[in-house]
C-alpha cells in the first residue's frame, strides 16, 4: 500500500467534449481533489480529447466547466499532459500543457496510486 502522503491519482481522458460530458465531469472532479490537497492529481489528455486544451469551449458540452476549473488546476500547480500522438500544433493551445510521449505516460501512470478514465 503506498504511502497516504504520497498519494497520486492519474486521470486520463480521451473523450470528445464537443459531444459527450466526461471530459467536464473529469475536469471538475480533479478540482474538487487538488483543492483538497490530500492526492497529487494530474490530467492526461488524449485523442479527441485533446481539443479540451486546444479549443474555444463555447462548443462542449457543459462548457463552463472548461473555463472555470481548467485555470484552478495551473493555479495549483496541477501538470496538465497531452498524449503527442494527439497533439495538434502548440500554437492553438488555449491553456499550458506538457506534451508527453506514450513511454513518458506509462512511466506516469505506473507511478500513480489511482487511475482514473473519463
Amino acid at each position: 500500500m503506498p504511502d497516504p502522503a504520497n498519494k497520486k491519482l492519474m486521470i486520463v481522458v480521451s473523450s470528445d467534449p464537443r459531444s459527450s460530458h466526461r471530459p467536464a465531469e473529469a475536469i471538475r472532479l480533479a478540482a474538487g481533489i487538488v483543492a483538497w490537497r490530500k492526492v497529487d492529481v494530474t490530467l492526461f489528455f488524449t485523442g479527441p480529447a485533446v481539443a479540451a486544451v486546444n479549443s474555444d469551449a463555447d462548443d462542449f458540452v457543459d462548457a463552463e466547466s472548461y473555463t472555470q476549473y481548467l485555470p484552478l488546476l495551473s493555479e495549483h500547480g496541477r501538470p496538465l499532459l497531452v498524449d503527442s500522438e494527439s497533439q495538434p500544433p502548440p500554437s492553438t493551445q488555449r491553456i499550458e500543457c506538457n506534451t508527453i510521449s506514450r513511454q513518458q505516460f506509462y512511466a506516469e501512470a505506473g507511478a500513480a496510486s489511482y487511475l482514473m478514465r473519463f
